[in-house]
């Protein structure tokens, strides 16, 4: 199963569209995991409508937007625990880490956004993985995501930057 998991799109109010070959990377994903700060009902509509399935979450300049702060999904024998991530910059990793322990267990993965800084790193012996911005709104200096392939349990992760 090819997942695509992308965050902090900030469509309209920083940027104005996903790049096109971000989007056809969304397009023939299996499932789409957006970790929050979509910006709008219309991005989010818009996410919906390229999506084949789509797990997604509110984030911090959502908050009209009827997603969750949290989600968890089970796609190939894999958890993913999703949230934005929000608060300050420094303990974004603790905050990610202790949600994914409070849904799941400890092998679950964290997927999380609002820095829009691409991370894939292990946290206290949690996986927490952070596509970084689909548009490369700042701070970040450019678009970013990540595509995983799950089957069976186990997970390969691939980053994306333009």
């Amino acid at each position: 199963m090819d997942v695509a998991l992308i965050s902090d799109s900030h469509i309209p109010s920083r940027e104005h569209e996903i790049p096109p070959s971000f989007r056809e990377r969304i397009e023939v994903a299996d499932h789409v995991i957006h970790a929050g700060d979509f910006d709008s009902k219309g991005a989010l509509a818009d996410i919906r409508h390229m999506a084949t399935e789509l797990t997604a979450v509110s984030g911090n300049i959502d908050p009209q937007i009827g997603l969750p702060e949290r989600a968890t999904v089970e796609l190939g024998g894999v958890t993913f625990v999703v949230t934005h991530g929000t608060g300050p910059h420094q303990g974004w990793a603790d905050r990610v880490a202790i949600a994914v322990r409070e849904a799941a267990d400890s092998n679950a993965i964290g997927v999380a956004g609002h820095t829009h800084e691409q991370t894939d790193i292990v946290y206290e012996g949690v996986r927490l993985l952070n596509p970084g911005s689909v548009t490369g709104a700042s701070p970040a200096d450019r678009p970013t995501m990540l595509t995983a392939t799950v089957e069976d349990g186990t997970l390969s992760v691939a980053q994306h930057q333009l």
